[in-house]
């Protein structure tokens, strides 16, 4: 799922609000990030997620996370989300985005777990909370699963400790807390974003 002018960090802008949520985009597609995520538990998520894909659709890979249902799929899809990630793996939510040409990244821990996903249609995975498991669990999992699966890193990682998830081969990561809090300004996202995409460049590099 990998864009070919960004990072592939997934901003994850949970309890963002719908008059807010261009301005605080716009700092984070200049500061480089292509990803952008709106929780579906956020408040007036679809309206958020409808403002965001309007804006900045034709530069970011722009959709919701917290997305449990089928039905939820399809309301994300009507707003023009073109991004599904879920926090759990339920194969009839990663059917129907595939089946409606999303690109989806459930969430997974255990090998049982990414199968399913895989199985059922899923490109990407997200190992979730990535924090509570660490670097050598999903290099365990990695080993058994098939080559072409991205695996993306969320929860616990950012840029202090982007290194072990790099040296393991994790495609990308996301990022929440971090980049966006309900009260930060765009302009402290937009720095947050920098410096988040400077420490990965930096570790990508070379």
């Amino acid at each position: 799922m990998s864009l070919p002018d960004a990072p592939p960090i997934v901003a994850i802008l949970r309890g963002v609000k719908p008059d807010e949520i261009v301005e605080i985009a716009g700092a984070l597609v200049d500061a480089g990030i292509g990803y952008i995520e709106i929780p579906l538990n956020s408040p007036e998520p679809l309206v958020s997620i409808g403002k965001l894909c309007e804006a900045f659709g034709d530069k970011a890979l722009c959709g919701a996370g917290t997305v449990l249902t089928p039905q939820a799929v399809d309301d994300v899809a009507a707003v023009g989300g073109k991004l599904i990630v879920t926090p759990n793996i339920d194969a009839d939510v990663i059917s129907r985005a595939v089946e409606l040409g999303l690109t989806v990244m459930p969430g997974f821990s255990t090998p049982t777990e990414a199968f399913v996903a895989v199985k059922a249609g899923a490109k990407a995975l997200k190992l979730y909370p990535a924090g509570s498991f660490g670097p050598g669990h999903l290099k365990a999992v990695r080993d058994v699963l098939p080559k072409d699966i991205e695996i993306y890193a969320v929860g616990g990682v950012g840029a202090a400790n982007l290194k072990p998830w790099l040296d393991i081969g994790v495609a990308g990561i996301g990022v929440g807390g971090e980049l966006y809090r309900p009260g930060y300004t765009a302009a402290e996202v937009g720095e947050r974003a920098r410096a988040l995409v400077a420490a990965w460049t930096a570790q990508t590099a070379g």
